[in-house]
């Protein structure tokens, strides 16, 4: 068995490693993105930018965005079920602890929910938002903004025009 001098330095070497990456230093601060899972999800996404042509690429890779088919009158939505198992796993613990402990993200959520969406569908929804945020952020070199990110709804009451 190792010392264990040799099990905090080995622990501590792939934050060192990863801290050195050009893409961690433009990668936004994302909630819930923390350092595993942050690893795995661009360990996932990869290191070449123009891999995806735009955020649909990306969000139909990862299986964050809907199918929806059409025909007639018929239209069904449904969720993707070919896509990266890996990403799709990462992207549903993010969109869950965001969802826990993130106030805007947790707003878009409970929105969701009184939409009528069911948990699954809820925390998808979530998770192709900030998958799209951060396709957004890597290709434009930005850092995270909970403002921009998570705008506020413009609520305003519509008052009847008078005949």
């Amino acid at each position: 068995m190792p010392p264990a001098s040799a099990l905090t330095t080995s622990a501590r070497r792939p934050q060192t490693r990863s801290a050195s990456t050009p893409t961690t230093r433009s990668s936004p601060a994302s909630p819930g993105l923390a350092d595993s899972t942050g690893a795995r999800m661009l360990a996932e996404i990869g290191d070449d930018r123009s891999r995806f042509a735009d955020a649909r690429a990306l969000k139909a890779y990862a299986g964050s965005a809907p199918v929806t088919r059409a025909s007639g009158r018929s239209i069904s939505v449904t969720y993707r079920r070919i896509k990266n198992d890996r990403l799709a796993a990462v992207g549903w613990l993010w969109a869950f602890i965001a969802a826990t402990h993130c106030e805007p993200a947790k707003v878009h959520y409970r929105r969701r929910r009184d939409h009528g969406d069911r948990h699954s569908t809820a925390l998808r929804h979530l998770f192709n938002r900030m998958l799209g945020q951060l396709y957004h952020c890597l290709q434009t070199g930005q850092n995270y903004d909970e403002t921009k990110a998570f705008h506020p709804l413009s609520v305003s009451p519509t008052e009847p025009v008078a005949a």
